[in-house]
């Protein structure tokens, strides 16, 4: 499974919400970059935030927030090591 680069933004934009309240939004500006406006307005197109600009993530989008949150804090663990992947 590979990314592609509009997921890649997305996830980024999802994860500068706070993982731990709804009631924390933020506002993507105009001179943010291509790419940054775009994936917001994807992600408000989802249903994810409340805002083509940002605003605060849905009940859906919050939920997301908290995978993205729990991932990066996996994978950013230090000495975390992999499981064995079974063979085929």
């Amino acid at each position: 499974m590979s990314l592609s680069p509009q997921l890649q933004h997305e996830i980024h934009i999802l994860s500068l919400f706070n993982p731990d309240t709804t009631f924390t939004g933020i506002k993507v500006h105009q001179d943010a970059g291509a790419e940054a406006i775009a994936a917001t307005r994807r992600l408000y197109d989802k249903g994810l935030i409340t805002l083509v600009d940002g605003g605060y993530p849905t009940a859906l989008g919050q939920e997301a927030v908290q995978h993205i949150d729990s991932l990066l804090s996996i994978l950013a663990a230090q000495g975390a090591t992999a499981a064995p992947r079974p063979a085929i």
